[in-house]
């Protein structure tokens, strides 16, 4: 049983990584045309640039929290401290970068709804100015 139990769990991190791997592979190449299309085909705003990163960060993260996955199924066919330290670290790297990612796309994300915000709030003050 305990045989069997190995052979699918090496199976399943196996799968899981290489859902992962394809995930980020896409993205970084999705990210890829979009920058050269914003670079070739520049706004004002930067709005393209920043949604293809917005799109990166999502395949990022979601390809991180796959890898998380694998990670976690693995531990329980490590067969030693040491095996289930270095994922325990691996672990810790990734969440970290996940945690990170998903500020950085929070930010980009509110920062154009401030930018409107703010520019609503000025349209009424220069309306009455100009009376």
């Amino acid at each position: 049983m305990k045989e069997w139990l190995t052979i699918i769990t090496e199976h399943a991190v196996v799968i899981i990584n290489s859902i992962a791997l394809l995930m980020i592979l896409f993205g970084a190449i999705e990210a890829l045309f979009r920058g050269v299309r914003a670079m070739f085909n520049p706004s004002a705003t930067g709005q393209g640039l920043r949604d293809g990163y917005q799109r990166f960060a999502r395949w990022l993260i979601a390809g991180l929290t796959f890898q998380l996955a694998a990670d976690i199924i693995e531990t329980a066919i490590a067969p030693g401290w040491d095996d289930i330290g270095r994922l325990a670290a691996i672990a810790v790297i990734r969440t970290f970068l996940n945690y990170f990612l998903e500020r950085d796309l929070k930010e980009v994300i509110d920062s154009p709804r401030e930018q409107t915000e703010e520019a609503s709030s000025l349209v009424p003050l220069t309306a009455a100015s100009t009376k």
